[in-house]
C-alpha cells in the first residue's frame, strides 16, 4: 500500500525547504489552511511528527529530515521516470549532453564526431551546468549523458565509463612564490586563498580533492561560479586556484600551472543515470568509449 501520494510529498518537501507555511503555501499555488490540513495528515498516517511548530517558527524533527531527503530523491525518480517514459516513445528525441564549460579535456569534438556515425544517432543538445549539479541533471532526468569530475562530482546512482585521467595543478599569478616551480605539494598550499565554489559545502567534495591538513588553514576566498571568473581573481591576485590540468590549458599570459604531486588525480568520466538502458544512451557511450580509445 503507497501510504504517501506524490502530490503529498510534493506539499511536505515545500514546507521542508521553506520552514514556512505561508511561502511554502504561495510556491505551490495552494491556501494555507489546506496546506497546514494536508501536513497534519500525513503525519497522522505515518504515525510521526515532522515538523516542530510554533507561532514564530518551524523545524524539521528527524523524522522530518529523513523524509526530506529521501522523498526528494523519490520525487526526482518519479520526475525521470515520467520524462524518460516519454521520451522513450518519441523516435525523434534529442540527446542532452550536460558538462560544464570547458570540462570536456578537449574531447568533446572527437565524441561527437564518433557518435555521428552511429546508425541510430541523433541531435545532441548541449547543456552548461553550474559548478557542482551536473549529478542532478542525471539523477532527475534534465539530462541524459554528462561530462563530469570524479572525485569531485558524486556519482551516486550513476553509471559511468572514464574517459580521461590527469594530474591537478596550483594555478597561481606572476610573482607568486610558487610561480616557475617545476611541481609543489599540498601542504605547499598551507595558508593560501582558495576560492569557495557555489553550491559546494565546506565539508563536501571540495575535501577530497585537497583535504584539510595539520598546520594553518586555509582562508576562505570569494564565493566563484565558473574557471573564468576564478582565472580573473588569481590574476589579480586574489587567491590562487587547484584544477584539473584541461580546465586551464593554454595557460592565461600572467599565470602559472604548478603540477601537484601529491595531489589525488582527476578523472573526466562519462556518466548517466544507473536505470537508464534506453539504447539512446547506450549508443553515445559506446561512441564515447570508441573516441577514447
Amino acid at each position: 500500500m503507497v501510504e504517501l501520494e506524490t502530490r503529498e510529498l510534493e506539499y511536505f518537501i515545500a514546507v521542508a525547504d521553506e520552514l514556512h507555511f505561508g511561502r511554502a503555501a504561495a510556491r505551490l499555488s495552494i491556501a494555507q489552511p489546506a496546506l497546514s490540513k494536508a501536513i497534519q495528515r500525513i503525519e497522522s498516517r505515518l504515525g510521526v511528527r515532522l515538523f516542530v511548530r510554533s507561532s514564530r517558527h518551524v523545524s524539521l524533527t528527524p523524522s522530518g529530515e529523513a523524509l526530506q531527503e529521501h522523498g526528494r530523491h523519490a520525487l526526482n525518480a518519479v520526475g525521470a521516470a515520467v520524462r524518460n517514459a516519454r521520451r522513450a516513445g518519441d523516435t525523434q528525441a534529442h540527446l542532452r549532453l550536460v558538462l560544464k564549460p570547458g570540462g570536456d579535456a578537449q574531447l568533446l569534438s572527437g565524441i561527437l564526431g564518433e557518435y555521428a556515425h552511429q546508425p541510430d544517432a541523433r541531435r545532441v543538445d548541449i547543456l552548461f551546468s553550474g559548478p557542482a549539479d551536473r549529478a542532478d541533471f542525471l539523477r532527475d532526468g534534465r539530462a541524459d549523458v554528462g561530462l563530469l569530475y570524479a572525485p569531485f562530482d558524486e556519482l551516486d546512482g550513476l553509471d559511468h565509463e572514464t574517459l580521461h585521467v590527469e594530474d591537478r595543478v596550483a594555478i597561481v599569478p606572476s610573482g607568486h612564490r610558487l610561480a616557475g616551480r617545476s611541481s609543489v605539494r599540498m601542504s605547499d598550499l598551507d595558508g593560501e586563498i582558495l576560492p569557495r565554489w557555489k553550491g559546494v559545502p565546506s565539508d563536501g567534495p571540495d575535501e577530497k580533492i585537497l583535504p584539510r591538513r595539520k598546520g594553518k588553514p586555509e582562508e576562505a576566498g570569494p564565493e566563484i561560479t565558473d574557471v573564468v571568473q576564478l582565472l580573473q581573481l588569481i590574476t589579480v591576485s586574489r587567491l590562487i586556484g587547484v584544477l584539473p590540468r584541461s580546465l586551464v590549458e593554454p595557460v592565461p599570459p600572467g599565470l602559472f600551472a604548478v603540477p601537484i604531486a601529491d595531489a589525488p588525480p582527476s578523472r573526466l568520466v562519462l556518466a548517466w543515470n544507473s536505470h537508464d538502458r534506453r539504447p539512446l544512451v547506450a549508443s553515445f557511450v559506446a561512441a564515447a568509449l570508441e573516441a577514447r580509445g
